[in-house]
């Protein structure tokens, strides 16, 4: 370990790119696990969806495109349109003490942007499905099709 220490500058004043590289990226790492740790938004596995169905059966909001919804969901998932997503809305403001998943097809579409608002609109259980009704679908657990 000493002998590493001793080289270790030597290596860095030889390859500046690569260090620098390495320091950005690590520094990338931190700041994402800790907006993370930190964040009011929590990712949920589709086994750890399971577990919050099966414990405190949660208000599940589908973002998918209408065609997407229809060819398969989570049982029980209500679709919205994103352009008519409100947290404001009398409906969804009754369910701010229910944890509230918001999912989408794969996971990288509008489900953190709706999921950001309603943490900000004060939902205090905010959840989203990490990988999206595809990931649901990959775990081999039960998909609904259909617009119900």
């Amino acid at each position: 370990m000493n002998d590493f220490l001793h080289k270790l500058p030597e290596f860095v004043g030889n390859h500046v790119a690569l260090s620098a590289l390495f320091a950005i990226l690590l520094v990338a790492l931190i700041v994402t696990q800790v907006s993370t740790l930190f964040s009011k938004v929590k990712e949920l596995s589709p086994a750890g969806l399971t577990q919050l169905i099966n414990r405190e059966s949660p208000l599940l909001i589908d973002l998918s495109a209408i065609a997407d919804f229809e060819k398969m969901h989570v049982p029980g998932a209500r679709h919205v349109l994103m352009s008519q997503f409100d947290p404001e809305h009398k409906d969804l403001a009754k369910a701010k003490e229910l944890p509230v998943v918001v999912m989408d097809k794969d996971g990288r579409g509008n489900a953190l942007k709706a999921s950001q608002r309603l943490a900000k609109a004060g939902f205090g259980k905010v959840y989203i499905l990490g990988g999206g009704v595809l990931a649901w679908h990959a775990a081999q657990l039960p998909v609904a099709k259909g617009n119900k």
